[in-house]
């Protein structure tokens, strides 16, 4: 174990997992359809009806990735008293053995400090690439073992395995087991809160994404990114899964030195996740 601890309160103690409001409002919605039905079985066809509207919206929060319906999510930097010029970039799916040695050195050029949201069986595959990104300063969280797409349609115990299974092959490579956790493709299902309160991990998804996965524009990922930059703004790049551009070339490469200029002259400082947890 590598002693660190997860994510707390305010006061430092261990976060509890507590049902959020929706989940209660789903409960009634079962147990008063259920009254109804015993009540008057004529009126079946409304109950199940109320039933499937609420099914229909959990699911859709749970393919909102920025929601916090579902339960604790940062969708930018917690404030902290006294603090302030802080963003965080966020870089998922890696370590990738061509992408990712490329933009660790272009991170040094600008001594700046990312986390890295990585997938279990690549950490495994590509230990050292994972060792030199830590030892770069830089922080390693969970994006699952392996970035299942149909991560947000699991039941708990396959949720709790993909998490698990990262956690260790993570710890194994680097020493240092994740604080945070982002799903594949940021979506989750209402089993997600409860499992990641128990392993003391932080759900964390961003403030803006470029689409990095998709679009082989730099430019346009870029302004996706960059307007506006502002305190405490969780921004999110593929070196795993990468668009390429017409050279072949990933687009986050052409992307990243151009954020971090863009920062500097903001004079807001790239920082991990990690640093921001009380």
């Amino acid at each position: 174990m590598s002693g660190v601890r997860g994510p707390s309160t305010h006061d430092g103690a261990p976060r509890r997992w507590s049902p959020p409001p929706l989940l209660y409002a789903s409960a009634a919605v079962h147990l008063g359809a259920a009254a109804s039905i015993l009540a008057r079985p004529s009126v079946w066809p409304w109950a199940l009806a109320a039933v499937g509207a609420n099914h229909l919206c959990l699911a859709g929060v749970g393919l909102w990735p920025r929601s916090q319906w579902l339960g604790p999510n940062w969708i930018r930097l917690p404030p902290q008293s006294g603090v302030t010029g802080r963003v965080a970039i966020t870089i998922d799916d890696g370590p990738d053995p061509d992408v990712t040695p490329q933009v660790l050195s272009q991170l040094a050029e600008h001594r700046a400090q990312v986390t890295f949201f990585c997938v279990g069986d690549r950490i495994e595959r590509f230990g050292g690439l994972a060792r030199d990104i830590v030892d770069r300063g830089h922080a390693i969280e969970n994006h699952s073992q392996r970035h299942r797409h149909t991560f947000s349609v699991m039941g708990p115990r396959r949720i709790g395995a993909e998490i698990s299974l990262a956690q260790d092959s993570i710890f194994r490579a680097t020493g240092s087991r994740p604080r945070f956790f982002r799903p594949p493709a940021g979506l989750r299902n209402p089993f997600l809160d409860p499992i990641l309160t128990r392993m003391q991990l932080q759900l964390a998804s961003w403030t803006r994404r470029g689409f990095d996965t998709i679009n082989t524009n730099a430019d346009a990922v870029y302004q996706r990114l960059a307007h506006p930059l502002q305190d405490g703004d969780i921004l999110l790049l593929h070196d795993g899964n990468a668009a390429r551009g017409r050279s072949g070339r990933a687009v986050i490469l052409d992307v990243l030195p151009r954020l971090l200029e863009s920062l500097a002259l903001k004079e807001l400082r790239p920082v991990t996740l990690r640093s921001a947890l009380p």
